[in-house]
């Protein structure tokens, strides 16, 4: 299927269906996140080939840029905001898959995916981010917390078995 000549994106109407396509995969895409947490310090992972190169441009662009403080969407959105990001994201346009496909992203390291705590965002501004959260060591809470549920299913059942 070929996209007509005269076809202008920005005009565009957006159909329900292929929304709620980007919304399941958005999601598929935080839960794969969440679980590889669960399994893996954050600290020990790496999202892409080039997670160096990402972290180094993102602080160039954003030296005051603090990990450990909660996102502003306002302020990530607004005008000098959205200007920013733009152009830090247009230099992985052709190097990095899906650079700009809407991913969600949690708006402080400290908590879950959930409806108050998630924003929607390019996959490129989630890379930035959670490689500084995840080399600053802010998401090896998630494994930590895992590790200790995990622990108490099988006291659990050591002591049901037992008894």
């Amino acid at each position: 299927m070929s996209i007509p000549k005269d076809f202008r994106a920005e005009q565009a109407q957006n159909l329900q269906d292929i929304e709620k396509q980007f919304a399941v995969k958005a999601v598929i895409h935080a839960q794969t996140y969440w679980s590889i947490l669960e399994r893996r310090a954050g600290t020990d992972l790496r999202l892409t080939r080039m997670d160096q190169e990402i972290y180094d441009h993102f602080f160039e662009t954003f030296p005051d840029f603090d990990p450990k403080k909660p996102l502003s969407e306002d302020e990530m959105k607004g005008k000098a905001g959205k200007e920013k990001w733009r152009n830090f994201l247009m230099k992985y346009e052709r190097r990095v898959g899906d650079y700009n496909f809407g991913t969600l992203l949690r708006t402080d390291a400290k908590v879950e995916y959930e409806k108050d705590t998630t924003i929607f965002v390019p996959r490129m501004q989630f890379y930035a981010i959670e490689i500084a959260r995840n080399r600053s060591g802010l998401n090896d809470w998630i494994k930590k917390a895992y590790d200790k549920e995990g622990e108490a299913k099988e006291t659990k059942a050591v002591k049901e078995n037992t008894i």
